[in-house]
């Protein structure tokens, strides 16, 4: 009688001990797909887009027009210029380096904001099993742009409590990280931590 009460409570023991295990394992792994971040902001990308375009056309205008060669009044025919040529030459320089500049100005106005929109995130999605997750980044004018990987792939270069605003995130085969606002929406914070949110040497 005593070894069987015995031997039942080692087996209620060992239930016990497996209890956690099992519930952490099967927090890891959910059934169906979790939303693990989530921060809206589709007004401002849609603002920030056509501003970014806005400042691409008057860049490109000002280059155009330091291209175009000015038009001075006729001179006459027989009227000697022994420095027209230097004139020229200095005035086509100065034409083509205030277009280049302009040009240079525009095209990284519209790659800071295309780069900013596409690495921005606008949610994080675990998928059921736990196995791929899939960010969906804000895009150009807010249009929204996902794409899914596996969750190996995925390393959080910190925790959420050492960064004051942005979260960045390496994800394997593409550059530049993508960036998690802080001021956005954790639905289910330890899930996050011991997913997308762990660092994975890469």
């Amino acid at each position: 009688m005593a070894a069987s009460g015995k031997r039942w409570f080692l087996q209620l023991l060992v239930a016990l001990r497996s209890l956690p295990i099992r519930r952490t394992l099967h927090d890891v792994t959910p059934p169906r797909d979790v939303l693990l971040f989530e921060h809206e902001r589709g007004r401002f990308f849609t603002v920030l887009g056509l501003f970014c375009a806005g400042q691409g056309v008057f860049w490109a205008s000002l280059a155009v027009a330091a291209l175009a060669r000015p038009s001075g009044p006729a001179r006459p025919q027989d009227t000697e210029f022994p420095d027209r040529g230097r004139l020229d030459l200095r005035s086509a320089l100065w034409r083509y380096g205030l277009a280049t500049g302009c040009a240079a100005i525009g095209t990284l106005v519209l790659a800071a904001g295309l780069l900013f929109s596409l690495r921005s995130v606008q949610s994080v999605m675990l998928r059921a099993g736990g196995k791929q997750v899939t960010l969906t980044t804000h895009a150009p004018f807010g249009l929204g742009a996902h794409f899914t990987v596996p969750l190996n792939q995925v390393s959080c270069m910190a925790h959420r409590g050492e960064v004051p605003a942005m979260l960045p995130l390496k994800v394997k085969g593409r550059r530049f990280y993508f960036l998690l606002d802080k001021s956005g929406h954790f639905p289910n914070t330890k899930l996050f931590d011991t997913t997308v949110g762990t660092y994975r040497n890469l």
